[in-house]
């Protein structure tokens, strides 16, 4: 094991965790600025027992503070809800991609995944040719998509639920590239269950893949370059999801009621409100029209929660999950050699139920069975 304290490490942890400095730094029992110098790497642990308080409190192997931060190319982070959610959520689920972007990089090496096609589009295309040439590229043809995270995922676009401790991060996607080989991975809080919102989400995901350049750092953008990024993805699922020609077709053959688009809902597997603003874009309905539908759902207690939301389901990702379960069922590992193979050649040293999480597996599928402790009781004597 290399003798070298990595404060990056300490770092990610920490965000990883959800912590402040000060909030591990009480945890541990030392100077917030010691912890800073760590993280900085202005100094190191000098003795053995920090070091072991540190991995307590993050729940980390003390084998992760040692190892190399990772060498994985990876682009800028586009997430929804960018001015409205805090950094500190946004940073928690950059680290997240960063172990994922790692645990990848080993699969890669013992599966086949699909092989992510990008787009040569031109500089000037709208979000709404582009969301037509993807369909044209991916053969979908303009009918409403039933499972768009399969089809993204049969695409070579990595999909993953990722578990949140807010309500303001609905997706983010990022760029990496482990060796010759670029792809996206596009993740969605599993806050949300409702194949329309997931759906919606993925296909926004999908307007900044292939609408929006991802060297820069999204961070430093100006708010108003961030908002019309936002619109030109929004467009673009819009776009993507209702085809102009078939959605039209279907929207205009109805009175333009919630009742009746609540019936579109169950064909498209979209949602109400964006049926309806779609509707407007198109001059099927006025704005006035537009407005006055929205005060009704409003009245009616329909804008968080729609009809049919809990209801219309779409298929989990499993593309990550599927590929991991295959390798052990495959006998090319055991759990446990999984997890030595991640630590050992791949630089990451975490704890078995953090990559269950990661990649949405079953409990227990790379953790050891934990020993469950008996009540202390005895047969009767005369028990027949």
């Amino acid at each position: 094991m290399n003798t070298q304290f990595n404060g990056d490490r300490l770092k990610k942890a920490r965000i990883y965790r959800g912590l402040t400095v000060a909030d591990l730094a009480e945890r541990v029992g030392c100077q917030r600025q010691t912890l800073s110098m760590y993280e900085i790497s202005k100094s190191q642990p000098t003795d053995k027992p920090t070091v072991v308080r540190l991995a307590q409190a993050l729940d980390f192997p003390i084998k992760y503070f040692y190892e190399p931060s990772s060498a994985i190319a990876s682009g800028t982070v586009y997430f929804r809800s960018l001015l409205t959610t805090n950094k500190k959520y946004r940073s928690e689920q950059i680290v997240k991609m960063d172990y994922l972007s790692q645990i990848y990089s080993l699969l890669q090496d013992y599966v086949s995944f699909p092989e992510f096609v990008h787009l040569d589009l031109p500089d000037n295309i709208s979000p709404e040719q582009a969301a037509y040439a993807l369909r044209d590229a991916w053969g979908l043809g303009r009918g409403p998509l039933d499972n768009l995270v399969s089809i993204v995922e049969q695409h070579g676009i990595l999909v993953t639920s990722i578990s949140t401790n807010t309500n303001d991060v609905d997706a983010f996607s990022q760029f990496m590239q482990t060796g010759d080989v670029p792809t996206f991975i596009i993740a969605y809080s599993n806050n949300k269950t409702s194949a329309v919102r997931i759906h919606f989400d993925i296909a926004h995901e999908l307007g900044h893949i292939c609408l929006h350049e991802w060297s820069e750092d999204i961070e430093d953008v100006s708010k108003e370059e961030f908002k019309r990024k936002e619109r030109e993805a929004n467009d673009f699922a819009a776009a993507f999801l209702l085809p102009e020609e078939t959605f039209r077709r279907d929207a205009e053959r109805g009175p333009q009621t919630i009742t009746y688009y609540k019936q579109l809902k169950k064909k498209w597997k979209v949602s109400i409100a964006a049926m309806i603003r779609r509707s407007e874009k198109l001059g099927i309905i006025t704005t006035d029209d537009y407005q006055n539908l929205i005060r009704i759902m409003q009245r009616r207690g329909l804008r968080k929660e729609e009809p049919l939301d809990d209801t219309l389901i779409t298929a989990s990702p499993a593309l990550l999950k599927t590929s991991v379960i295959m390798l052990l069922q495959e006998n090319v590992f055991t759990p446990a050699e999984f997890m030595e193979e991640l630590s050992d050649s791949y630089g990451l040293s975490i704890n078995a139920t953090e990559v269950e999480r990661l990649l949405d597996l079953p409990a227990g599928t790379l953790a050891a069975h934990k020993i469950i402790k008996l009540p202390n009781l005895q047969l009767k004597r005369n028990a027949t």
